[in-house]
């Protein structure tokens, strides 16, 4: 792998780990603060209104709940990437592979989407996206359709 797109691949990762962990911790602040309101709200003479707002907090605290299992997923899967970062060049497109197309830079990650890493345009993707799906197991060389734009698989980092 050439210095370069080593640390290309190095700080889009960094990112991608930095704005999981951000994410995290946001949920976690607005599930404390749902949770917290579930236990502040005291039952009133108007009890229709208190069951619906019980229930509206509670299906907060469960979409919370869901997205926290998911960005602690997410930050599962970017450190099982980043600790094999230079083990190898695969000979096909994997999770955690950078791969440099006719069209431009994919990291197959989680979804992040576009960033800039030392004036290189990087698109963080899931292998479940879309792109993810066309291009997991493809091999230098080969080619792939996107938003009808032919592009070929020129390297794999």
């Amino acid at each position: 792998m050439t210095n370069n797109y080593f640390d290309i691949k190095k700080v889009s990762l960094d990112i991608a780990l930095q704005r999981t962990k951000e994410r995290i911790t946001m949920i976690e602040s607005a599930l404390e603060t749902a949770r917290d309101s579930s236990n502040d709200d005291t039952k009133s003479s108007a009890g229709d209104k208190y069951e619906t707002s019980r229930e509206m907090i509670q299906q907060d605290i469960n979409r919370y709940q869901k997205q926290l299992v998911e960005a602690k997923k997410d930050l599962q899967q970017l450190i099982s990437i980043e600790s094999t970062i230079g083990d190898d060049t695969p000979d096909f497109i994997r999770l955690g592979s950078l791969i440099q197309t006719s069209t431009g830079l994919y990291l197959i990650a989680i979804s992040i989407g576009a960033l800039k890493v030392r004036d290189t345009n990087v698109f963080v993707i899931s292998p479940a996206s879309p792109i993810g799906q066309l291009l997991i197991g493809k091999k230098i060389g080969d080619s792939f359709i996107f938003n009808k734009l032919n592009s070929n698989i020129q390297a794999i980092y």
